[in-house]
């Protein structure tokens, strides 16, 4: 004794958002009237129902069970086959269960939708917008992108021109629009444009997203108006204002000389005298500059001291011989960190007596130079009291101190 129950075809075509029917044959084989439930399982049974839910066969009879299949027209239901099974459950004998089957096919369709953001953007000259795709169909679909002007006025680049989704997908794109050239002042210009979105298929229906690019003035207009206020101000200026306030100046000098001299405070204003043809006494050559220092050419020493713990070194640099050494810059080094005294002379004359571990670089300028004259010493005299610990090693065994005397030399005078 058993149950049977089979479809009357082998398959169900069905589009989303439409409906189908499928039906099949249960016999009962028993000795006995019994009424079966049903159960459909698989991915169809949100979106199929069964009439009648239950169904009462005498022995030895059968009857009809109709599906109602509605699937929804959504990315959720993809195309293609999907298998589809019905539990036939007698309830007097449940243990005699029968499965029957069949195959769905479900039929495409295709849609998306798209999207501009912002609509609307404000630039100079260029501005960036985001182009979005959602495929709403339950195939895959190919979307091409495109970008149009009607004053032709405008350039578009896109990241992607042509876009692969999968139902239920949804992609960005972003699209530079750039105008052709730059406003420099005047009213902010619009300029619309539109994208399209076309499907792969003639059954999807195109997107036209409509777009604006604000073309903003270098220059507003409050500031060309201001800019040429100020120009006005500044010619007239030239040409009132200054010639009144010079000539104003000229007179009153002239009133304040003629006062003076007229008082005795000043003496009458003698004619130029005429400058001496060369060769006659008082002509030739301009004499030489008054500062040999300005003239000079630029030079540098270098004098180190290296002096043992507790003892005294001295060091010294000689002008050469026919040159006088303006000096105008003296470095001096103490990188180990010694501790000390350190005394510079410069012909004699003691310059500066500076305690070593009070500085580790120090630097003097003059405006004014300090003259050394021809073959005359700058000396450097170190007193070391303990060597100091440079940042690289160890502590060193001597002072070593090091100065820079720079400034120009200049030939002596005879």
């Amino acid at each position: 004794m058993t149950t049977q129950a089979e479809f009357d075809g082998e398959r169900v075509e069905v589009a989303p958002g439409g409906e189908a029917t499928a039906i099949f044959t249960v016999r009962n084989n028993t000795d006995i009237v019994e009424a079966y439930e049903f159960e459909v399982v698989g991915e169809c049974a949100d979106w199929t129902a069964v009439i009648p839910e239950r169904l009462p066969v005498y022995p030895g009879e059968q009857g009809t069970v109709t599906l109602v299949l509605r699937p929804p027209q959504s990315s959720e239901v993809p195309a293609g086959e999907v298998p589809l099974a019905v539990r036939v459950v007698p309830v007097e004998q449940p243990d005699l269960v029968a499965v029957p089957e069949t195959t769905v096919v479900i039929a495409p369709f295709h849609r998306f939708r798209g999207a501009l953001t912002p609509q609307r953007r404000r630039a100079w000259r260029s501005g960036r917008f985001v182009v979005s795709v959602h495929d709403q169909g339950n195939t895959p679909i190919a979307v091409p992108l495109a970008a149009t002007d009607p004053a032709e006025e405008l350039a578009f680049s896109f990241d992607s021109e042509r876009l692969a989704l999968n139902p239920g997908d949804r992609t960005e794109v972003r699209l530079r629009v750039r105008a052709g050239g730059l406003i420099w002042f005047g009213k902010p210009a619009s300029k619309p444009f539109h994208v399209t979105a076309s499907g792969s298929t003639e059954e999807a229906e195109a997107e036209e997203l409509d777009g604006e690019l604000v073309q903003l003035p270098l220059l507003p207009r409050w500031l060309l108006a201001l800019l040429g206020l100020l120009l006005a101000l500044l010619l007239l200026w030239y040409a009132l204002v200054l010639p009144e306030l010079t000539s104003a100046a000229q007179e009153a000098a002239r009133r304040q000389t003629e006062q003076m001299v007229a008082d005795g405070e000043l003496a009458p204003p003698q004619p130029p005298a005429e400058e001496p043809p060369p060769g006659e006494p008082g002509g030739g050559e301009p004499p030489p500059p008054a500062n040999p220092a300005a003239t000079g050419q630029q030079h540098s020493a270098t004098i180190e001291v290296n002096t043992r713990p507790g003892g005294a070194g001295a060091r010294s640099y000689a002008v050469p011989e026919g040159q006088d050494f303006y000096v105008t810059d003296l470095v001096l080094a103490n990188y180990q960190g010694d501790e000390g005294l350190l005394t510079i002379e410069f012909d004699g004359r003691t310059i500066t007596t500076i305690a070593l571990e009070t500085f580790r670089n120090q630097d003097y300028h003059w405006v004014t130079p300090i003259k050394v004259p021809s073959e005359a010493a700058i000396e450097a005299t170190v007193r070391c009291a303990r060597p100091g610990t440079p940042p690289y090693g160890p502590t060193e065994a001597r002072c070593v101190q090091q100065l820079n005397v720079s400034g120009t030399v200049a030939p002596a005078p005879r």
